[in-house]
């Protein structure tokens, strides 16, 4: 994964050391940190392979977080030492590039002890930094096959997982998610994407790539011919079945994904997101697409009208759990209480959408959470609170190669490990939850 990572320098070490207290004690977003556009100030000046070197330390060690903190607590005889600076992230960056990833032992013991040099507070632990990673890099092999298989998941996320879909799904679950996701790739024509990336052509029409390197260097970005799209993030706005013409909107629309799959099916789209800076990058998007939509930024929340749309996509805001894989700083920046409160927007949101769809339309309400209370029970409590929706139960047909995930309602629940195959880097999807209701004509 990082074969001849010794070579890269201190300075991408010391980037990922500051991205990961960054996202360990601000919570700021790793995705943010490491936007090629928006992230990192110094990150984005970096050659492609240096950027990718700080993204797959970074991503690992939140990936691994858990593991790492079991690792450290064995090693670290006193626990890990108070106001120590940037100790922390650059021993665990350290460990993580010792036991998940190819870069020599020498590379990744020495630069951490370096890094540490440079930091006021943590260049009294250089000798202890040391000797921990060398007793890490002795033994590994023992300490990897000690670890508990759920340890990367928080205990709470743990707890409700195995309590809403069991002991099994918990442990493929959480398996597949010490590895990194797939990328996926969606597109008009996508036989002929496919075919110019070598990707494998999945049911319902995702392209998914064994292997990429930079997005803009895979061939047909430039010509605008696709877009990265998790195959289960893909499902919503083909749960909808637009036809050309139809008048619909994206609500909660940024980054434009499922934007882009409404406008390639002739659809009349009306993209709103409340984020101004999310919207413009939408509109980028669309215009690398070659599709064109009308754009509004505007909370959802405070829509105001009369019913105008055909159809209605409300991928609503979520605590995101389904995603994990691909953020896996998530699992560590959430809270129950998160669910809560975020299960009442949605709810709002659903009468929203709700009242700006015409009589005789379809609205598709989507999370990308493994949470019931934004999927399963946010659509119960929606059926009870309108009278006149009515569910229309999604066909195993529709549902491409998560055929398996239809539940007896006729609602599509996507979990983590449903998408198998024998490679864990080519298996599963993010978690998804969708839900269609029809409106009396």
């Amino acid at each position: 994964m990082l074969k001849g990572a010794e070579r890269v320098g201190l300075s991408q070490r010391r980037i990922a050391a500051k991205i990961t207290a960054r996202v360990l004690t601000e919570g700021k977003s790793l995705d943010e940190q490491l936007d090629p556009q928006h992230g990192d100030a110094v990150l984005r000046h970096l050659p492609a392979r240096d950027r990718a070197f700080v993204k797959a330390v970074t991503a690992t060690t939140f990936r691994r977080l858990g593991s790492l903190r079991f690792v450290l607590r064995r090693t670290l005889e006193k626990g890990m030492p108070k106001r120590s600076g940037l100790f922390e992230p650059i021993l665990m960056n350290a460990a993580a590039q010792l036991l998940f990833l190819e870069t020599a032992d020498h590379a990744a013991v020495d630069q951490a002890v370096e890094l540490m040099g440079e930091d006021r507070h943590a260049k009294r632990y250089q000798s202890l930094a040391n000797a921990v990673l060398r007793r890490i890099a002795r033994e590994r092999t023992d300490l990897v096959a000690a670890l508990p298989r759920t340890i990367d998941l928080p205990k709470w996320l743990m707890t409700r997982w195995q309590r809403n879909w069991g002991e099994e799904n918990l442990a493929a679950m959480a398996a597949l998610l010490r590895h990194e996701a797939p990328l996926d790739l969606s597109a008009g024509d996508p036989d002929t994407v496919a075919a110019q990336t070598g990707g494998i052509l999945l049911p319902g029409g995702s392209v998914r790539l064994s292997q990429h390197g930079a997005i803009d260097k895979i061939e047909g970005f430039e010509a605008g011919i696709w877009w990265v799209q998790d195959a289960a993030a893909a499902m919503p706005a083909r749960l909808l079945n637009v036809r050309p013409g139809d008048e619909v909107a994206d609500l909660c629309a940024a980054p434009g994904g499922k934007t882009a799959q409404l406008c390639a099916r002739g659809a009349r789209v009306t993209a709103y997101d409340r984020s101004p800076g999310r919207l413009k990058r939408l509109q980028s998007n669309l215009s690398r697409l070659h599709f064109e939509a009308e754009t509004k930024v505007a909370d959802v929340l405070q829509l105001e009208g009369e019913a105008r749309y055909d159809a209605i996509l409300l991928d609503a805001p979520c605590s995101a759990t389904g995603t994990i894989r691909r953020h896996p700083d998530i699992a560590f920046n959430r809270r129950a209480s998160d669910i809560t409160a975020l299960a009442a927007i949605q709810s709002h949101m659903l009468d929203v959408a709700w009242r700006l769809l015409r009589p005789g339309g379809l609205l598709v309400f989507s999370t990308c959470s493994l949470e019931p209370e934004e999927g399963e029970e946010q659509a119960a409590a929606f059926l009870q609170r309108q009278p006149g929706a009515t569910r229309l139960p999604i066909a195993p047909a529709e549902a491409g190669p998560f055929d398996q995930s239809v539940d007896r309602h006729g609602d599509l629940r996507i979990l983590p490990h449903h998408l198998a195959d024998e490679r864990p880097e080519l298996a599963g999807a993010d978690g998804f939850f969708c839900a269609r209701f029809s409106k009396p004509a």
